[in-house]
């Protein structure tokens, strides 16, 4: 799946490609990064920089469209409400207290650590869950995914020179 994503954003301009491909959950900035570096070509600094951008502002509209788009449909599929709730309320009953004495710092941690089923998608979805409010929910994503840009990249750079 990844690569047919991959090859499908080839044909755009390589700035472009980054920032489109950095915006897809299933690429992110994890996989755009060394894609952008190693097979694209491009400096390290810009692809950090479309990255980062296309990454960060998936979030915010994830941010904007989780809730609304949820909201209807659990309002109109019963089902979906009653798996939603329970969904919601184990999650929340699980991390609340964590989530509030940790606060921003744990979602940026959460964004940040370059692993799978971690980062701005992710992080947005919980920022909606947590009830984050927009305007401090796009500065801490930014946050995160400018860390988790810098360490991808170092990663690349390392992995590179070691080859």
């Amino acid at each position: 799946m990844q690569s047919l994503i991959i090859s499908y954003f080839s044909n755009f301009p390589k700035e472009w490609a980054v920032f489109f491909l950095s915006m897809i959950p299933i690429t992110e900035l994890r996989a755009t990064i060394p894609l952008a570096i190693t097979q694209f070509g491009m400096t390290p600094l810009t692809v950090f920089f479309y990255a980062v951008m296309g990454n960060t502002i998936m979030g915010a509209l994830v941010i904007s469209i989780v809730e609304p788009i949820t909201k209807l449909a659990i309002n109109k599929v019963s089902f979906l409400r009653r798996f939603w709730e329970h969904y919601i309320n184990r999650i929340v009953t699980n991390n609340q207290n964590k989530f509030e004495k940790w606060g921003a710092l744990a979602l940026i941690t959460f964004i940040a650590i370059p692993l799978p089923m971690t980062g701005a998608f992710t992080g947005a979805v919980a920022a909606s869950i947590f009830r984050v409010p927009f305007k401090k929910a796009v500065p801490v994503i930014f946050i995160g995914c400018a860390i988790a840009g810098i360490i991808v990249t170092m990663l690349t750079l390392w992995i590179g020179k070691m080859a």
